[in-house]
Formats: C-alpha cells, structure tokens, sequence
C-alpha cells in the first residue's frame, strides 16, 4: 500500500495537481494516436486489416502489463515516480515511431503504451491523494484534460501528415512530456512527507462475494464497453479513407467528432441523470450509439461519416461512468478489490475488439464488415444492462462523495 501523503503547504497540491492536469494533454493525444495514424502507418508498412489491428493490440497489451508495474512503483517509490517514468517511456516511444521497420514501430508503440499504464493510474491517484476535500471535481478535471488532446490529436496530425511534418509533430509531443516529465522530477521533494503513523489507517479487509449474480455481467461490460470504444475509434479513419470519397486530411480528422461527442456527451450526463434513473440513460445511450454505428457502415460521404462519429459518440459517452457506478454499488466496500479485475479486463478489451475488427475486415475484404464489432458490442452491452441491477439508493453512504 501506497504511504499516504501530507502536503506541508496548499501550493504543493496546486502544483501536483497542476502537473497531473499538465501531463494529461499529452497523454491524451498518444491514447488515440493510432486512430488517425493507422491509414497512414498501413500504407508506410504495406499493411493489411489484420496487420494494422495488431498495432492496437500492442498498445494496449503492453499498457495492461504496466498497469500492476505503476501500483508496485507508486507503493515503493511514490506516485511521482511512476508519472515521470512513464511519460518518458511515452516520449522515447513517440519519438521513434517512425524511425523506422514495422518491428521498431510495434517496439515504439510497445513502449509508449507501457508508459501510459504506468503514469496514468499514479496520476490519478495522485490527484485524489492531494485534493480530499475535491477530489471528484479534480479528477473529473483531469479526465477533462485528456479529453482535450484526444480530440486535439486527428486534427494535429491532419496538417502534419499534409505537408509531411509527421516527424516534426512526433517530435513535438514527445517533447512535451519530457517537459511535464522535467517539471515533476524536479519538485522539491520536501513539498511532500509521509503522513504521521498514527494517522495512516489500516486498510479495512473486504471479502468478495465470486458468485454475485451481477459479477459476470459486470466483467462482460468492462471488457466489451472498452472494447467497442477502441474498436470504433481506431478504425473510423481508416474506414474514411477506403471510402475515396474525401481527401486524406479530411478522414484523418474524422475520429475527432467521436472524441468530441464523447467528451460534450461527458459533461451532459450529470444534467440528464437527475431526470433520469441511471441504467435507463445507459440503456437509451447504447440504442443511441447502436444507431450511430450501424450509420457509418452506410455513410458513403464526409457528413455521414462525420454525423454517424459524433452520434456514436454522444451514445457511448455515459455507460462507462455507469458501469463504473454499478460496480461500487454492487459490491460495496469490495468495489476497489473486485475493480482492479474489471479495469484488467477493459485493457483486454480494448486490445482484442479492434483486433477482430482488423481480422473480420481482412477477411471478408471491406471495413465495412469490420465495423460490425462495436455495433454486435453496443447490441451486447444493452442487454447486459436489461439484467435486475440493484436499487440507486442501495449505494453505501462511504462512497458518496469520492471519485
């Protein structure tokens, strides 16, 4: 267990904080990097589907991995630690993405993914370890941050790979998280200190009930819902692009109106769950987003695609922070034991869906095939959701207020 921090001055958690947030953008832009840049390293590496599926694969396998690395170097080391180490690996990873072969490609996307599993969860935790009096606001902030460059990305790389400045822009954001990286290394260490013995709590033990009624369901959400998002934002550039039908600037950018819908569908949810019980906004989303998946594989032109992106967007947007809640409220004070299996199979998920998409594609010839995955995903979650999930007022009273 990770010792818990005292801050010795208000400025000390405005400044970790500050550096979280700052981390994020950068962090955010290399999550969806491969959605805008899968068309253009296909044609660079003469990649089929397949092939080009595998290249998220990697990412994401190499991020679940590191994952268990930055809870085992937050405990031994802090949370610094692991944010700097990570965002450098993310830096090295970044910058040789095109240096070279498929193989150093996939070794680049390997490293930079490993970086993120490590710097994303300290962040996060860092977060809510230095704001207790704000933490969902904070972390709702931070969430913010990485929505910022995960829409920001297709629409940077458009330009770069327009006027063939994809080493320059490569070259940029790998600087900037060397930056961010400097920044937190460099903190005064004596900002922070150990909190007294006397004030650490001894961690309260749980027992987890394996055979819940709605842990199967649970975990078939966790691992699909990731699934389908990756499936569906990875690829809807590259299905653009075998279109024909509109430059190749214009179907990079296409991944950046599902980004946008995702985020603005984000900040909606809170207004719409006071009028609406939980489950069924997560139920009426999926219906939403069903509708906008099944709309791209008949979209022929830039606006179908555009409108069917942001459609599918704003359907997905709330059912992961329900899934999220749904899990605190069924199992309670196991929520955080039984979550760090449904957070490893989400990571698995959004490896292995947009795999299928690329082998699906490859084998019957079209991308349109392949985007039948995440509309089967939204089909399945919303069902899923159908289940007897227990009562909104059955959350226990200690997880009010956190994040």
């Amino acid at each position: 267990m990770s010792t818990p921090l005292t801050l010795q001055a208000p400025d000390s958690a405005k400044a970790l904080t500050i550096s979280a947030y700052m981390s994020f953008v950068p962090i955010g832009i290399v999550t969806v990097l491969l959605g805008p840049m899968l068309p253009i390293l296909s044609a660079r590496w003469s990649l089929n589907y397949a092939q080009g599926g595998t290249l998220i694969t990697t990412q994401y396998v190499a991020s679940t991995i590191a994952v268990a690395f930055s809870g085992m170097l937050a405990t031994r080391r802090g949370f610094r630690f692991p944010i700097t180490m990570g965002l450098v690996l993310t830096a090295v990873g970044v910058a040789v993405l095109l240096a070279g072969s498929r193989v150093l490609g996939m070794a680049a996307i390997a490293t930079y993914g490993f970086g993120m599993g490590i710097a994303v969860p300290a962040a996060n935790l860092v977060v809510a370890e230095v704001n207790p009096q704000r933490r969902s606001a904070a972390l709702n902030v931070l969430n913010f941050c990485w929505s910022t460059g995960s829409v920001a990305c297709p629409f940077l790389v458009a330009p770069a790979a327009k006027y063939q400045r994809l080493p320059l822009f490569m070259g940029a954001v790998a600087a900037s998280c060397l930056l961010v990286a400097a920044g937190i290394a460099f903190m005064p260490s004596s900002s922070i200190k150990p909190a007294p013995v006397a004030a650490r709590r001894a961690p309260r033990k749980t027992v987890i009930d394996w055979k819940h009624g709605a842990l199967p369901a649970l975990a078939a959400l966790f691992f699909v819902y990731v699934g389908t998002e990756n499936a569906f934002g990875m690829w809807v550039a590259s299905y653009a692009k075998a279109l024909g039908s509109m430059p190749d600037a214009t179907a990079v950018r296409t991944p950046s109106f599902f980004y946008i819908a995702l985020m603005i569908g984000r900040l909606l949810a809170p207004v719409l769950l006071r009028k609406i019980p939980e489950v069924r906004l997560a139920e009426a989303g999926l219906i939403v987003a069903s509708t906008g998946m099944a709309g791209l594989v008949w979209s022929h032109e830039w606006l179908g695609v555009a409108v069917s992106a942001l459609v599918a967007g704003l359907g997905l947007s709330c059912v992961y922070p329900i899934t999220i809640a749904l899990l605190s409220r069924e199992f309670g004070s196991a929520a955080t034991r039984v979550g760090s299996v449904m957070f490893t199979l989400s990571n698995l998920g959004g490896s292995v869906l947009p795999l299928v998409v690329g082998g699906a594609s490859n084998y019957f010839g079209t991308l349109k095939a392949g985007l039948a995955v995440p509309f089967i995903g939204a089909v399945i979650m919303f069902f899923l959701y159908r289940r007897d999930w227990k009562p909104a007022d059955a959350q226990p009273a200690y997880l009010e207020g956190t994040a």
